[in-house]
Order: C-alpha cells, then sequence, then structure tokens
C-alpha cells in the first residue's frame, strides 16, 4: 500500500482514495506574470512524479492545477508594460507551458483559470456571508471573519491566539480583525472589475483555489498540493473557506514540496541568487534539471549550486551510458523482477525519488556487467515512470556540440582512417584532441561512438 506523508496530520498514512482506483488530486499552479523560476520547477517536476506513479500504478488520475491570471503583481506588470492583462497572461501562460515541455512535465487533466469562475466565487463568498463566515466592510472590501472558523490554525499547527501574536498582519481599519482576510476586493481606479452583489471588484487570492477546487473535483476530494511556502497562509485559507461553506472536510491529504536554495541561502531577487527555469536551461539539459530535482526526496529542502547540478548531470549521463548499447532483442517489463520491487518500495514510501534513482543505478550496473536485456529494459521503463531516460541515448549523450566549433565525425572519420593505416600516433593526437575538448570516444563490433564528458 501507498504511504503519504499528510501534513495536515503530520504523518505518514495509507493511501486510502475516496473511490476506489480513482484519484481527484488538485495542485496550486502559476501566478502568471512573469517567467517561471526554479523553484516553480521543484513544484512541478515533484507533483508531476506523484501524478506518474499514481498512473503507473493502475489509477485513474484526475489532475488539476489551476492558473492565477487576475492578481496585484498581474495588474502592476501589465501597466508597466503597457499592455493589458490579457496579453500579459497569454505570454506568459505560452512561456510556462514551454519551460514544462522542457521538463517533460504532463498535461494536467484540467487547468482552470481563476477569471473563468468568478460566478462561483462570488456564490461562495455569499454563502460565507449567510452562515455569519464573512461580512461586507465599509470600503466594499468582503472578508473572512476567521475567529468564527475554530479549526483555523489546523495545517499550519498554530492556534489563532498565536497567529495574532506572531504573525506581521496588514493593518486595515476596516477589517473587524487583524486577522481577517479578504473574499473580494473593491475595484480601484483603472483596475479590473467584476459585477457582483458587494460591489465592483475582483476576488483575492485564497478564495480563487477554493472555488476552481471545487468546481472541477467536487467539494471533498483525495490530495491537495502545493509548496511549502503555501501551507500558510494560503492552504489554511483555502481550509477556512471551502469546510467553512461545505461542513465538512476539503482534501484527505495535503502535500506540499521543499524549498530549493541556492548556494545554502534562501532564494532571492535581491540577493541576486534568483534563477528562472530558462536562465538554467541556457546551462544545463533540461533533462539533467529533472534529475536533479528527483534526486532529493519530494518534501526535503535541496540545495542548488553548480556543483550539485553537475554531479546530477554526471549521474544521468552514467544511466544514459549504459542505455547506450541496446541489446538485439529488447523484453517487455516483467510482471516482477527484485529491482522493481525495490523500485515499489521505495515510491510507495511516500514517493522516495532518491532511492527509487539508486535502484535504477543498480540495473545500469547490472547491466553493464552482465548485457542481460532485462536490466536494459528495467533501466529504462522504471526510468520512464519517473519522467526520465526517454531520450535517444546519443542525443543526450553528445548534447549540443555546435558549439564546439569542429566536425566530430570528420574527426572519427580521419582518427579511423589512421589507424586503418597504423599510424597511431596521428590517432592517438586525435583522440586526444577530442578528450581535451570533452569527447569521449568508444571503438565497439568495429565502430566508434562518441559522447560528451563534460
Amino acid at each position: 500500500m501507498i504511504q503519504v506523508y499528510n501534513s495536515l496530520t503530520r504523518k505518514k498514512e495509507p493511501f486510502v482514495p475516496i473511490n476506489p482506483h480513482h484519484i481527484n488530486m488538485y495542485v496550486c499552479g502559476m501566478t502568471v506574470y512573469d517567467y517561471c523560476h526554479i523553484g516553480h520547477a521543484r513544484s512541478l517536476v515533484a507533483f508531476d512524479m506523484i501524478n506518474r506513479y499514481f498512473r503507473h500504478r493502475g489509477f485513474n488520475m484526475k489532475f488539476v492545477r489551476n492558473i492565477t491570471d487576475i492578481d496585484d503583481k498581474i495588474i502592476a506588470r501589465a501597466n508597466e508594460r503597457g499592455i493589458t492583462i490579457q496579453e500579459l497572461t497569454a505570454e506568459f501562460i505560452d512561456k510556462m507551458n514551454e519551460d514544462c515541455e522542457a521538463l517533460n512535465i504532463l498535461k494536467p487533466d484540467q487547468e482552470p483559470r481563476a477569471t473563468e469562475h468568478i460566478a462561483g466565487m462570488l456564490e461562495m463568498i455569499g454563502k460565507l456571508i449567510e452562515k455569519g463566515l464573512a461580512y461586507p466592510a465599509e470600503n466594499g472590501d468582503v472578508y473572512y471573519r476567521v475567529r468564527e472558523f475554530k479549526e483555523y490554525g489546523k495545517l499550519s499547527n498554530q492556534s489563532i491566539d498565536e497567529l495574532r501574536s506572531g504573525e506581521r498582519v496588514a493593518v486595515d481599519q476596516f477589517k473587524e480583525d487583524p486577522l481577517d482576510f479578504v473574499l473580494w476586493k473593491h475595484a480601484k481606479e483603472g483596475e479590473p472589475y467584476w459585477d457582483s452583489p458587494f460591489g465592483k471588484g475582483r476576488p483575492g487570492w485564497h478564495i480563487e483555489c477554493s472555488v476552481m477546487s471545487a468546481e472541477e473535483l467536487g467539494t471533498h476530494f483525495d490530495i491537495h498540493g502545493g509548496g511549502m511556502d503555501l501551507k500558510f497562509p494560503h492552504h489554511e485559507c483555502e481550509i477556512a473557506q471551502s469546510e467553512g461553506c461545505h461542513d465538512h472536510p476539503m482534501a484527505n491529504y495535503w502535500m506540499h514540496n521543499g524549498f530549493i536554495n541556492i548556494d545554502n541561502e534562501k532564494m532571492s531577487k535581491s540577493l541576486g541568487n534568483f534563477f528562472t527555469i530558462r536562465e538554467i536551461l541556457e546551462i544545463y539539459p533540461a533533462e539533467v534539471l529533472r534529475f536533479f530535482i528527483l534526486n532529493a526526496h519530494y518534501r526535503s529542502h535541496i540545495n542548488y549550486s553548480d556543483e550539485t547540478i553537475t554531479q546530477a548531470g554526471n549521474g544521468l549521463r552514467r544511466l544514459y551510458t549504459a542505455l547506450s548499447q541496446a541489446p538485439e532483442t529488447i523484453p517487455t517489463l516483467p510482471e516482477s523482477h527484485p529491482l522493481m520491487d525495490k523500485f515499489y518500495a521505495a515510491m510507495d514510501d511516500d514517493f522516495n525519488s532518491p532511492l527509487a534513482i539508486s535502484i535504477l543505478y543498480e540495473a545500469a550496473t547490472a547491466y553493464n556487467k552482465t548485457g542481460e536485456a532485462i536490466y536494459y529494459t528495467l533501466l529504462k521503463e522504471l526510468g520512464g515512470v519517473l519522467g526520465l531516460l526517454q531520450q535517444a541515448p546519443e542525443a543526450f549523450l553528445q548534447g549540443d556540440s555546435n558549439d564546439l566549433g569542429i566536425d566530430i565525425d570528420a574527426m572519427i572519420l580521419a582518427r579511423n582512417e589512421a589507424r586503418a593505416n597504423k599510424e597511431w600516433a596521428e590517432s592517438d593526437r586525435i583522440r586526444d584532441e577530442l578528450t581535451a575538448l570533452g569527447i569521449a570516444l568508444e571503438d565497439k563490433d568495429g565502430k566508434t561512438t562518441w559522447r560528451k564528458i563534460s
């Protein structure tokens, strides 16, 4: 049985879906006003891995990842650039999709946008007002009464009094309590707005996910996920809204991925250590970034540096090197095998991808030593469960050779001609020149292949 760490109960629990063999999972997606950064990559890859594994294990999945396409930052960036909000969000949705494709992220089954669900948000806000859990303020905003939801703080394991004394809460003269949060923001001049019973305005951030998850998956579903930074206040507020409105649990399991630090410091634009996905992919192959992320448990914090991602690249190269010598006949994945059993045991234990990857190394080592085709299959197929090792090995190992400024194939041909003529010094000179350029040659069965080694 698959064990899942539930952030709500703060322990691992057997995973039991509401409906057998079917899983509904909602993950908070992007606010589309800028390029996705490496922290977004962590969440995208982590929940893609979880989504893939559930599907591989025979579950039918409905995986929903939302898009926030109305927000203070979106409005500010559109105004700054002198374009419409629709133009800005369309641009960065396209860029997000390009990053996801590069990282081999499966498309979600549904990708709702906040602006498509305004009616549902207004309906939920109305219900919360009727139940006394929300109130319209004099300035035209609508707020949630946090103290009226007695379980507020259960996800972050904080009491309301602790939150009141420990959190920096924006002073707002129109709130009944500093902890109350906004459900509906009144329209300021020049801002986009929707008509509502409370006046012209737009939704607060938290209400978006409560409504989109309910309309796509129902008011009670299996898994709600996102980055650890969303646990409080975003997910805490979602619980208050959804459970306050519907009077039953929102999600059975809450899952949160850890942070990425840069050179052992928290990523921050002010520190100058802020990297977008596409900036990293200008230097490293996308699959190396994916492999780097999966080499750490999804709940742990990981450190990104030139050294750690280079190590990941070397590890992935080792696996592709094993796959570069395909057997004449490739068997199908067996129903059972000791390495498969170990792989599944690792992944069944709260998706322990680094342990699963260690089993891929075992398969590669066994294939290199024995040449038995079953190990090739295990390496390729189990790698695919993690969204890895699906390129042609030569394409990965050779990488982008255009930047070397040489014709590698012509140099190999010249070397082979020198060898045929027993001009060993010339043959060695060409090999040494290629080695100095980070190119390794391998002679086997009368053919010479090459791969990048740095």
